[in-house]
Parts: C-alpha cells; structure tokens; sequence
C-alpha cells in the first residue's frame, strides 16, 4: 500500500484545525473516492436568521502528479445550497452575490489561490397535490474549485466557513443585529 503523502496528512490536519463560528457545524464526511488517489472532506450546516438553513462540503483532493486545469498537486471543491426568501430569490444581482461571497471570503481570509471556476444556480420549485411542504421554495446552489496556492489551508477552511455564514445572512462575528439583542 502507497503510504499517505505528507502534503496531503498536512492538508487534512490544517482542515481540521478550523475552529468556526458557533453557528457552523462542520463534520467530517465519506470524500469522492475517484476524483483524485487522495481526497478528504468535511460536510457542513448552518442555521441563520429567519430559520434560513444551508448545507454544504468542502473537499480536498490530492494527486502527486497534479491533473489537468488544477494548476497545481492539491485541489479544493465547495458545494454549497441554501434556502433564499423570496424577496432574494428575484434579485437579478443574485448570481454575481452568490459569487462575491467567496472570492470575498477567500480574500478576507487571506487565503491564496489559483485556477478558481465555478457556478452559482438560482432554482424555485412549486408543490403541487398531495406534496408535503411550502407551497414554493427558492434556492441558491454555489459550486466552485480552485487550487490552494500556499501551503496552509486553514485561511481556505475558514474561508468555507465564511461562505456558509454569508449564505443564511448571519452577520460579521462580532456583530449583533438589532433583533437579535439580549432580551429583545
């Protein structure tokens, strides 16, 4: 058996490192077994105001040899899908939001990357008959990649963790909103 490269145990232990915002639950999950000879990865939920939920996964990929379009040997994959009231679900801007979420997180973060792509998808569902449910829902779906350029990957996971904070509107750390003060 290959023993585990030592880039990827540093990888996974500066993951693991992440200590998030109390609203944050990250969990390690089963990674994709054939996108890459190593791969780890941590699932995550979050709760934010107005019951606006979100779920997620961050995965690291590692392959020595590197692959086409990584720009480099490791490899991050964000998957993220929230809930959106109605009122965000019509804004034309939504997308371009949905995006700036993380590149701000990743820049905030101080987290260097490369070789960044991804989508942002914007879906509404309507329930019809005997379907249990809202009668509608609406709701974002953001998926990216992008190739770690430093060493650490602790500024990416706390980047993640960010993303998933700014999804379901909760605001900076720090930071109390008028209707969530002590007994209001």
């Amino acid at each position: 058996m290959t023993p585990v490269p030592e880039l990827f145990q540093e990888a996974v232990a500066a993951l693991q490192s992440v200590r998030p915002r109390r609203e944050v639950l990250l969990e390690p999950m089963r990674p994709p077994q054939r996108l890459a000879p190593w791969s780890y990865a941590v699932s995550c939920e979050v709760a934010g105001p107005a019951d606006v939920l979100a779920s997620g996964r961050l995965v690291l990929l590692h392959d020595p040899d590197g692959q086409d379009g990584w720009d480099g040997v490791l490899r991050l994959v964000m998957y993220v899908r929230a809930e959106l009231d109605r009122e965000l679900a019509t804004d034309p801007f939504l997308p371009a939001v949905g995006w700036s979420w993380l590149t701000d997180a990743l820049d905030v973060s101080g987290a260097s990357w490369k070789a960044l792509g991804g989508t942002v998808t914007e879906t509404s569902s309507a329930r019809f008959g005997d379907i249990s449910g809202p009668a509608r829902t609406d709701d974002l779906e953001l998926r990216a990649s992008w190739t770690p350029a430093d060493a650490s990957l602790v500024a990416h996971g706390q980047a993640f963790c960010q993303v998933m904070a700014s999804v379901v509107g909760l605001p900076p750390v720090g930071v109390t909103m008028f209707g969530q003060r002590q007994g209001s």
